[in-house]
């Protein structure tokens, strides 16, 4: 498959790179070319008239648990703890397989009305999700979800290994598992010896409540961070999902293991959470990106609210308007997420780089005028302005449209009978 995409503002995301008009040329899901002076003579399979909207690389939820549409506006208003143990977990106690395939489905066009082009996915039963994001044509990493309750620390390993093995898939896997108060200590070590054999980051989610800080404190004598470490689980680096509440020897820690951290705003305020201290991670260099969470604690999957949201806090807790920039939020939300996921050839527009970009609507209200693109997707920019969606080379989501062979009533229909039949 071959595709020009011409006339379009392009945004690459390479550093010391500014917008420029001009085209790329796509082959086989991969970048052939990009700039302001193509050659001509080529046959093309199809030709893109972006007509002046901005191209740039897809959006990556760098945390998310897809599966939890059906419980989209069903637990809110409360606390994290009760919220997970009162409502959640019992719900999803009771998915089959082929719930998890029609509610990945469902959070996949989500994902693609909102320019994101890759998800970070912790949910179990994964072969079902797998079988969604590739019928969708999405790409999926998947994070080990292990804890107290379920899943076996052998069955993660092949979980790696299985995910791992082609290159060019669409699918991938990091070893993770649930959190520090989920999981008992001879587990997380096991978890440890796995990441060591692998020489492997560990991915988790982490001091995401003060609750969870001071248990695990009266526990263990040390944070959250700081208990993991002392366990090998960061030898090789690692993910947090969260961290929200952290002492000063947790920055130094994440700093000197090369752990990236994964902002959620809109969960952490919903849930009354805390508000992470991004700011302080970007100034000390520590790698930040972007996930919307769950639909059941956010409850959409929407970068643009998550990417408002992750600047317009920095401001407000920081008293400092200058904080974390519109073009750091927007690094945070197509770059860096790619890094934390270990899509190293997803991170920006470039020859050779996986053709996963989406379409800027500009030709919107919103848009104009045309001071400053990239403040503009971050300031006043929204869902609407998502005109296309492109994954490996493959146009999934156009005009409102999806285009990956399946209707969305379909989809729709199976996720309401799904939650009729669970929640009643």
């Amino acid at each position: 498959m071959k595709t020009r995409i011409y006339n379009a503002r392009i945004l690459t995301m390479e550093e010391g790179r500014d917008i420029f008009r001009g085209e790329l040329q796509i082959e086989d899901g991969r970048i052939l070319y990009i700039g302001t002076s193509p050659k001509s003579g080529e046959a093309w399979d199809e030709e893109i008239d972006a007509g002046g909207n901005l191209i740039m690389p897809g959006f990556k939820n760098a945390h998310t648990h897809s599966a939890m549409t059906f419980l989209r506006s069903y637990a809110d208003d409360m606390k994290l703890q009760e919220w997970l143990y009162e409502k959640v977990f019992p719900a999803e106690a009771k998915l089959t397989g082929e719930d998890i395939y029609w509610l990945t489905k469902l959070a996949i066009m989500e994902y693609l009305t909102s320019g994101i082009t890759a998800a970070f996915d912790m949910y179990k039963l994964k072969a079902h999700s797998a079988r969604a994001a590739q019928e969708t044509g999405f790409r999926m990493t998947f994070c080990g979800d292990l804890n107290d309750f379920g899943g076996t620390v052998d069955d993660m390993e092949q979980d790696y290994l299985k995910y791992n093995e082609d290159p060019e898939s669409l699918l991938s896997y990091r070893i993770g598992f649930h959190a520090e108060y989920t999981t008992n200590r001879k587990l997380m070590e096991e978890i440890a010896a796995l990441a060591g054999k692998y020489k492997a980051p560990v991915c988790v989610h982490c001091s995401e409540t003060k609750r969870e800080v001071e248990e695990c404190r009266e526990r263990t004598g040390m944070t959250p961070v700081a208990y993991m470490d002392s366990l090998g689980l960061f030898r090789h680096g690692g993910v947090l999902f969260h961290g929200v509440h952290m002492d000063e020897a947790d920055f130094d820690i994440i700093k000197e293991r090369g752990i990236a951290v994964v902002t959620n705003p809109a969960s952490n305020l919903k849930l009354a959470s805390g508000i992470a201290p991004v700011k302080r991670y970007l100034d000390l260099g520590i790698p930040m990106a972007i996930g919307t969470d769950g639909p059941a604690s956010n409850n959409c999957l929407d970068m643009f609210r998550e990417m408002f949201l992750a600047t317009g806090l920095q401001k407000v807790v920081c008293d400092d308007p200058e904080a974390v920039p519109a073009m750091d939020v927007l690094r945070m939300a197509a770059v860096t997420g790619a890094e934390a996921m270990g899509l190293s050839d997803c991170r920006t527009l470039t020859a050779g780089s996986r053709a996963d970009l989406i379409m800027i609507d500009l030709m919107q209200p919103n848009m104009r005028p045309i001071h400053n693109i990239e403040k503009n997707i971050v300031y006043s920019g929204s869902k609407q302005n998502i005109k296309m969606t492109m994954v490996n080379g493959k146009v999934l989501y156009r005009d409102g449209a999806f285009l990956f062979g399946e209707s969305p009533e379909t989809i729709y229909e199976n996720a309401e009978r799904i939650a009729e039949r669970i929640l009643g």
